[in-house]
């Protein structure tokens, strides 16, 4: 059984995140692209964003740290620390309110 340290893990993220061009991070901890269920840390600086893109599978984010604004198929849903947002099944972005990260875990059919 592995067991990482979420709190380090970020705080080595939002380092990286700072030194890109991007203003983001990310690593998958669980699972990959042939997986059925993917678990991946994403790190956004405050006024980036995830441009429009389509979900492989049913999804969440849960907000870690900061504030983040979900939009897609006609609705948006802003999240902070604790929060849980189901990603749309549609063209959808991902925006850092504020400096934030996310656990974006994926669930796609077998």
């Amino acid at each position: 059984m592995d067991a990482l340290s979420l709190p380090a893990l970020l705080d080595h993220h939002f380092a990286v995140a700072r030194e890109q061009a991007s203003g983001r991070s990310a690593q998958t901890l669980v699972g990959g692209r042939d997986r059925v269920l993917r678990q991946t840390v994403l790190v956004l600086l405050a006024g980036r964003q995830l441009d429009e893109h389509d979900s492989p599978g049913e999804a969440t984010l849960q907000v870690l740290r900061g504030r983040v604004r979900l939009a897609g198929g006609g609705h948006s849903a802003d999240g902070g620390p604790g929060d849980l947002l189901v990603v749309p099944d549609a063209r959808h972005t991902l925006e850092a309110l504020e400096d934030a990260a996310v656990l974006l875990t994926v669930a796609k059919p077998a």
